[in-house]
């Protein structure tokens, strides 16, 4: 629950947890561990929401992972992270509502981009950061 300013340095390098999945030649086949995934989203974007932490309270399967996130302007919300990515199915932790009817987002950025303007400011800024500290290496 404690906030930290961001460390550009230590931002993720790709954009997607879809791309570099180290467990998509498992046994053998196509099948992921959700919660794995769920692991490497949270990890991806936890520098920039208030809290953020796969669910220990909702069942977790290879289709099906719950992540509960609380944005920096404080808005509780339960994800479903599945194979057509990821959803709010809920407006607190460790619950999910069948009535409620959200789109699915291929990534969380795109979802946490449309729940909270802090996320993006804080993710812009932090991308602003390191592109500038990449160009000083270059030179």
């Amino acid at each position: 629950r404690m906030e930290t300013d961001c460390n550009p340095m230590e931002l993720p390098n790709h954009t997607g947890f879809e791309e570099d999945s180290d467990y998509r030649d498992f046994e053998g086949a196509d099948v992921k561990d959700m919660r794995l995934e769920a692991e490497a989203v949270v990890n991806d974007v936890l520098f920039a929401v208030s809290n953020m932490f796969v669910s220990k309270t909702l069942p977790c399967a290879e289709d099906v992972a719950y992540i509960n996130v609380e944005t920096r302007e404080r808005n509780r919300y339960c994800l479903e992270l599945t194979e057509a990515g990821l959803r709010v199915v809920a407006y607190d932790f460790d619950q999910t509502d069948d009535r409620l009817q959200t789109p699915y987002h291929e990534t969380v950025y795109s979802l946490l981009d449309s729940l909270s303007p802090a996320y993006r400011e804080v993710f812009g800024n932090a991308l602003l950061q390191r592109l500038e500290a990449l160009k000083k290496e270059s030179q």
